[in-house]
């Protein structure tokens, strides 16, 4: 389906309208997807990107600035979210030794244990929309992202 059918427009758009359509709309089917996903786990996007990141850092803390800067959307809350993953016992919180301003948080036994549950359900729902593309067709639609969101 054209990004025009999705929307039934029967205006017609330049190719620089049509792209940024068709991203934000593709956006929102793979994070519909996804969230459909997580439902059942109590988890948001967002918390489960905290998770990932956590993770990331193999047994050692992350405090609250090395989160927000690995986050993919840069205006999520961070202590909001940490809070909500200590509420479910994912995270522990906890202040630095070195600096008592800092805050440190560590995934958890249990916060590792959901995404080790969720890793081959979310490697399956990549692969539902990579399956519509060939691998070199992927390699080039990855450059071509990068490419588009570089600003000059």
């Amino acid at each position: 389906m054209t990004i025009e059918e999705v929307i039934k427009s029967t205006v017609k758009m330049d190719n620089a309208k049509k792209v940024i359509l068709n991203i934000m709309y593709t956006q929102n089917v793979i994070q519909d997807h996804f969230n459909e996903l997580i439902k059942p786990y109590d988890l948001s996007g967002e918390q489960y990107n905290v998770l990932r990141i956590l993770r990331g850092q193999k047994g050692k803390p992350a405090n609250m600035c090395v989160i927000q800067e690995r986050m993919l959307a840069k205006t999520s809350n961070t202590t909001r979210l940490v809070d909500k993953l200590l509420l479910k016992d994912f995270v522990t919180r906890n202040v630095c030794p070195d600096n008592r301003r800092k805050i440190e948080v560590s995934i958890t036994e249990k916060g590792l244990d959901v995404l080790k549950e969720l890793d081959p359900k979310v490697d399956e729902h990549e692969q539902t929309f990579a399956n519509n593309l060939k691998p070199e067709e992927l390699v080039f639609l990855n450059q071509l992202l990068e490419k588009y969101r570089t600003n000059k």
